[in-house]
């Protein structure tokens, strides 16, 4: 029998500790309140303004009970201290807070006031000397930076002078346009080919023929029958209704170009 009594007693107090553990929790802990009968309409919680708030209180379930409601509550506290779970509710139909009791719970601290451990001041001490094995390993290290720097920035030198030359000597519009008319003569002008001879042209002309607002259509007709601009494109009809091979010889191409040799971008146009 005094056994019997002992483990109920046991249970009772364990059941009380795990109770007052989870209502009363350490900073930072979440605790709960369970099965707690709130007079009035529905509560909820009042969403937090900003991010200093020294408790975080949410309704993990709520019963209706008669004419009031039951709630199971989780709270943590970012301070110690104690507060009134009553000031973060508020009821849904927006209706006053009359009748509802105080909801006090503690939040306690971690440590006991003066309890935070200081770190212990560091010693001044000289730093060991660098030499022998480890200092070769850095002289190498540098070293091996710099032959690499070196080398980047001579292959850099090389690229920018490569492309320097190829800057200062761009292929006339006359060098472009030469594959673009052998194919043409020889038949081997696709469709797609034509249209962007065509395009190329009309770029070159359209400022000094005046065509840059018209459309398409009316500036090629502009552009073929002029003098000087549409004589290439007037030779490159007669080439498409010819059979392969039996268009014009080699110096007739050399005078069709003999136009665009003066100038390398096709926005710049020939000089009027």
């Amino acid at each position: 029998m005094m056994r019997l009594f002992m483990g109920i007693l046991f249970v009772l107090t364990a059941s009380l500790s795990r109770a007052e553990d989870a209502t009363d929790p350490t900073v930072g802990m979440t605790g709960t309140l369970e099965q707690r009968v709130l007079p009035g309409s529905e509560l909820e919680v009042i969403p937090l303004a900003g991010s200093d708030s020294p408790l975080v209180l949410r309704i993990t379930a709520a019963y209706p009970h008669g004419t009031d409601w039951r709630y199971d509550f989780s709270f943590y506290g970012l301070d110690p201290g104690t507060y009134d779970l009553r000031d973060y509710l508020r009821r849904k139909d927006a209706s006053t807070m009359d009748g509802v009791p105080e909801i006090p719970v503690e939040i306690r601290a971690i440590l006991p006031p003066g309890g935070q451990p200081k770190p212990h001041d560091p010693e001044h001490q000289k730093l060991p000397r660098v030499g022998g094995y480890k200092l070769l390993l850095i002289a190498g290290g540098v070293l091996w930076v710099g032959v690499l720097a070196l080398l980047l920035f001579a292959g850099r030198r090389k690229a920018g002078a490569g492309s320097e030359n190829a800057e200062t000597k761009p292929a006339t519009l006359a060098e472009r346009l030469r594959p673009i008319v052998l194919e043409a003569r020889e038949g081997k002008l696709d469709k797609e080919g034509q249209a962007r001879l065509e395009r190329l042209l009309l770029a070159v002309w359209r400022k000094r023929l005046k065509v840059e607002n018209a459309s398409p259509g009316e500036a090629i007709r502009t552009l073929r029958e002029h003098a000087e601009a549409g004589a290439l494109l007037r030779a490159l009809e007669d080439w498409l209704h010819r059979p392969p091979g039996a268009a014009k010889n080699e110096g007739d191409i050399d005078a069709l170009l003999k136009p665009y040799e003066d100038f390398r971008d096709p926005g710049e146009g020939p000089t009027p």
